[in-house]
């Protein structure tokens, strides 16, 4: 595939042979018989947005889903259920919608099997018909913990990841890290082949703290196991207590190339020293400064607003720092958490400028702090816009995408 007249981010008007890898950037090069040929029109070519972290069952799922929000009321009670007769909604949250339980679901929903995700991801509330059905009708209030094995009884099809593909493809997305933790083997081959991205998992890798549970001792094992096999860690720290407990295990065991932490959604200043130390990448979703800006701002003391999803500071420290969407308790848009990094009002010394911005979803999926570059020899994954860096940059908007390419081959984006 030959792509022409392309603009790339340092300014250069050059033309791109590319299949699995980038073979030739030019000024011009002649096509080859047979060959495909895009005209860039000066449009800016990068290479293909990667997300870092984002749970792609779940994201595939949430496009067959209701996301609730504000007019919670209204969208369930004109929610139509699914091929399997269930609703299945996403995105709540009490401090938007107010508490739920299988009561306020009954008064809304009491003829269609109901259940609705928390926002977090951690719980699901389930009507009283829905409770049936897993078998747990004498359930006092519908709130089930989503690692719980009644849970187990709701029929899960597997979710349509040629949709989730395609929606990808059109945010100029050229891979992902999946971050679901335990997969299995049949997980993982079901995810490499049911999306035309490449795909990386952190499982086995992956481990998730609670405030509740931590134990510093059974990390440390943990994370020695790990490395020992080979295998980087990703530790997911959303408090300050699970990032000290994390950082304090990988100087017990000893970092490895590629070991990252998740989120670092709270960062004290004191942290930010061993958090270098460790050579351990954050990976960050700036998106949530915006997504959830009202929460922040009424349930998290003022005080503390300088520790929130930072970025800036963690830079100026050498800490590396890749970007993700945590889709779907995110937004899946790459380009808006791109503009929240810019923008954010919520400690907004923390706010990148929009190329750094754009960078944070430009490294290898196993090397997320390393760019990728439109250069002979780099992966044959390419985003193309309509307009050319400067214009892009401004906006940083998926609506400026015209082609994406993965492997030298063009993606469908209808």
């Amino acid at each position: 595939m030959l792509i022409r007249h392309a603009t790339l981010l340092d300014g250069r008007v050059a033309d791109v042979r590319v299949a699995e890898v980038i073979t030739q950037v030019a000024p011009t090069l002649s096509p080859r018989p047979d060959e495909v040929v895009v005209d860039a029109k000066m449009g800016a070519l990068l290479p293909g947005l990667h997300d870092h972290h984002l749970h792609l069952r779940a994201a595939a799922a949430s496009l067959e889903s209701v996301i609730v929000g504000p007019r919670f009321a209204e969208l369930i009670t004109a929610a139509q259920p699914d091929r399997d007769g269930w609703i299945r909604a996403v995105g709540y949250h009490e401090s938007v919608t107010g508490e739920l339980d299988r009561v306020r679901l009954d008064a809304l929903r009491p003829d269609v099997p109901l259940r609705v995700q928390h926002r977090s991801g951690a719980q699901w509330i389930l009507n009283s018909l829905a409770l049936s059905r897993i078998g747990c009708s004498d359930h006092p209030n519908g709130r089930i913990l989503s690692t719980d094995p009644q849970l187990d009884g709701i029929r899960r099809r597997e979710p349509d990841l040629a949709a989730l593909s395609l929606r990808l493809a059109k945010y100029g997305v050229t891979g992902v890290t999946d971050a679901t933790p335990d997969l299995n083997s049949g997980d993982i081959a079901t995810l490499t082949s049911g999306l035309a991205q490449r795909v990386r998992c952190l499982s086995p890798g992956k481990k998730i703290l609670y405030d509740d549970k931590l134990d510093l001792d059974a990390l440390t094992h943990w994370v020695d196991a790990r490395h020992a096999a080979g295998v980087p860690v990703a530790l997911h720290c959303v408090t300050a207590a699970q990032l000290v407990v994390a950082l304090a295990a990988l100087r017990a065991a000893g970092t490895r190339p590629m070991d990252r932490i998740e989120h670092a959604a709270m960062v004290p200043d004191a942290s930010l020293r061993d958090l270098a130390e460790s050579g351990a990448t954050v990976v960050t979703q700036p998106n949530f400064v915006i997504e959830r800006g009202e929460q922040y701002l009424h349930g998290v003391p003022a005080d503390e607003h300088p520790q929130l999803w930072r970025i800036a500071s963690l830079m100026q420290a050498g800490i590396p720092v890749a970007g993700s969407t945590d889709a779907p308790f995110g937004a899946l848009d790459p380009w808006a958490a791109m503009r929240a990094a810019v923008s954010r009002t919520i400690n907004p010394a923390e706010q990148v400028d929009p190329l750094t911005a754009l960078q944070m979803f430009l490294g290898f999926a196993d090397r997320p702090g390393q760019l990728r570059q439109v250069a002979p020899g780099e992966p044959g994954d390419l985003c193309l816009l309509a307009v050319p860096p400067d214009a892009a940059l401004h906006t940083l908007t998926s609506d400026t995408v015209t082609a994406t390419v993965v492997g030298g081959q063009l993606m469908e984006l209808r």
